[in-house]
């Protein structure tokens, strides 16, 4: 039985990655000072490493990568890679999901790259409560959320939320709950978005390539 493959063979869910490809002054320019474009780089590629190989430890689903650039050597096997399209990210999250959702209609439970402590047991967790809940939610530290899981993808849950805003999460998961749906909650994570977040993030997962290369790069404190 392949890691893919649920017990009676079938498949049973999607967990979906939306990520941009790590190359300098394209990804976590927020951390640009005091990092440089070229390590700020090396720590999302890290980050996004880590996070496929997550996702590829859960067993019994698909496994697909939404994005914004090429596939690198970071890229695990495994995985059905799809072009990001749409201009902002409400756009580009809710065409992953149609695009996924299309590719095979499935429950799909997505993730960001900006948060490597992920672990294989929560992704588990999020598939798992989808059985029973129309929508997973992740909330996260800053206001917004880490994990959105959907049980049949509708583009109109997703449109129009500002995004990268501190009410996003609680605007997005207002929209689940005014839509009907039954929603389950998942552990509140930290995302990546200050040196501060890195530094608390690589102390949780003091093994992972993430904490080597924020080790490498010598963060200031």
């Amino acid at each position: 039985m392949s890691a893919e493959e649920g017990r009676d063979g079938d498949f049973r869910a999607q967990i979906l990655v939306i990520a941009k490809e790590p190359l300098p002054g394209r990804v976590k320019t927020r951390l640009v000072p005091p990092l440089t474009p070229v390590d700020a780089a090396a720590l999302a590629r890290a980050a996004l490493e880590d996070t496929l190989r997550t996702v590829a430890q859960v067993p019994g689903v698909y496994r697909v990568l939404a994005l914004d650039g090429a596939p690198g050597v970071w890229l695990p096997s495994g995985f059905t890679v799809l072009p990001q399209r749409g201009d902002g990210l409400d756009e580009r999250l809710a065409a992953a999901f149609e695009d996924t959702h299309r590719l095979r209609p499935t429950p799909i439970v997505l993730i960001g790259m900006d948060t490597p402590q992920v672990s294989p047991g929560l992704l588990t967790d999020a598939v798992s409560l989808l059985s029973g809940y129309d929508a997973v939610f992740g909330p996260a530290t800053d206001g917004g959320f880490w994990l959105l899981g959907l049980r049949a993808p509708d583009p109109a849950l997703l449109l129009g939320v500002p995004m990268s805003e501190p009410a996003t999460g609680e605007i997005q998961l207002r929209r689940l709950e005014e839509a009907g749906m039954s929603v389950a909650l998942m552990p509140r994570l930290t995302d990546v978005d200050t040196v501060e977040d890195a530094i608390e993030v690589a102390a949780m997962v003091p093994r992972s390539r993430y904490a080597a290369a924020l080790s490498r790069i010598g963060v200031p404190r």
